[in-house]
């Protein structure tokens, strides 16, 4: 049995409360995660180009703020 197939068994036995606890601490935690990995790419400079095409699309009018 697989990591992820022992943890689908342990959600599944969770009463309604703790449900709530592990998915509000779950969506903390991806949460946090996806931040990191979006800070990473930014100093790694992933993100340089599309940033700079969106700025260009901004300014010749193509995109419009929200």
């Amino acid at each position: 049995m697989t990591t992820i197939q022992l943890l689908e068994r342990q959600v599944k036995k969770l009463d309604r409360n703790h449900l709530t606890v592990f998915r509000n601490w779950f969506r903390k935690y991806d949460s946090d995660v996806w931040d990191l990995q979006i800070e990473r790419d930014i100093h790694a400079g992933k993100l340089e180009k599309i940033a700079k095409q969106a700025i260009a699309a901004f300014h010749s009018g193509k995109a419009k703020e929200f």
